[in-house]
């Protein structure tokens, strides 16, 4: 049983322009999968949709069901369930994804305090694990974001996501804002951590490289648009359309420069 299903999914702007067009997907429970393409292909807006938090002005439609629970035309209380729970996205830009002005222990704390209720000794215990999953200090807790790297924010939001277990990670970019070293420290620990809890991913990424460390099955995405859907092996072999090709073509070249084999 599909744990996320998108059929049909359109976004579109308040003047009626098309950003995302007719986009179909699923995922099964502990399945992984890509959404690839360059910035504006409609990519990190789908994560968006997917979740119920498109931003005003933007309005979707078609059918997205989120462990049965429809969220297109869903209201707040209904979502807020799910967020967390069933579904949890880790963003781009950790420093615009957390409270500047809240220490990043309280900040973790909340969907446990939210969603399971925890008080106490009990919300400062799994606070501490949740930090040490992600192999955070446990003084992290009392600062702030900006006393911390860019790579301890990051993985703070991954705590974040993951605190309550959910059932679906959707990682938009979560990558790109890092220094590629502390890139591949975090493509590791997300790696780890999803495959540790059995957890579905979808990983948002315009890098097909960064894709394939951590998905087999891909959706390109071109002009909002789905232009080629399958294993990722068998999209490096056969790519069958000019801007897949390209998408190939560069990771590759990305690849064995940096001596890889993809």
């Amino acid at each position: 049983m599909s744990l996320l299903t998108v059929s049909d999914l359109t976004v579109s702007t308040a003047d009626g322009r098309t950003l995302v067009d007719g986009l179909s997907f699923s995922i099964a429970k502990g399945h992984r999968l890509g959404l690839i393409g360059e910035s504006g292909s409609g990519k990190s807006l789908t994560a968006l949709a997917v979740t119920g938090l498109l931003p005003p002005g933007l309005r979707a439609s078609g059918t997205v069901l989120l462990d049965g629970t429809p969220v297109i035309g869903a209201n707040e209380r209904s979502l807020n369930r799910l967020r967390g729970r069933v579904a949890a996205v880790v963003f781009q830009e950790p420093s615009t994804a957390l409270d500047p002005l809240m220490r990043l222990g309280n900040q973790v704390a909340e969907p446990l305090r939210r969603h399971q209720g925890l008080r106490g000794a009990a919300l400062r215990a799994a606070v501490a694990s949740a930090l040490e999953e992600v192999a955070l200090p446990a003084r992290v807790a009392h600062a702030y974001p900006h006393e911390v790297s860019g790579g301890q924010r990051q993985r703070a939001a991954i705590a974040m996501a993951l605190a309550c277990r959910p059932a679906l990670l959707i990682a938009d970019e979560p990558t790109t804002a890092l220094d590629v070293t502390v890139q591949a420290e975090v493509l590791a620990l997300l790696d780890r951590l999803v495959a540790a809890h059995d957890m579905a991913l979808l990983f948002v990424s315009h890098d097909l490289a960064v894709v394939g460390k951590v998905t087999d099955e891909v959706v390109v995405l071109s002009s909002g648009r789905a232009v080629r859907t399958g294993p990722l092996r068998a999209i490096l072999a056969d790519p069958q359309d000019d801007y897949t090709a390209a998408l190939v073509a560069s990771a590759r070249r990305l690849d064995e420069a940096l001596g890889g084999a993809l």
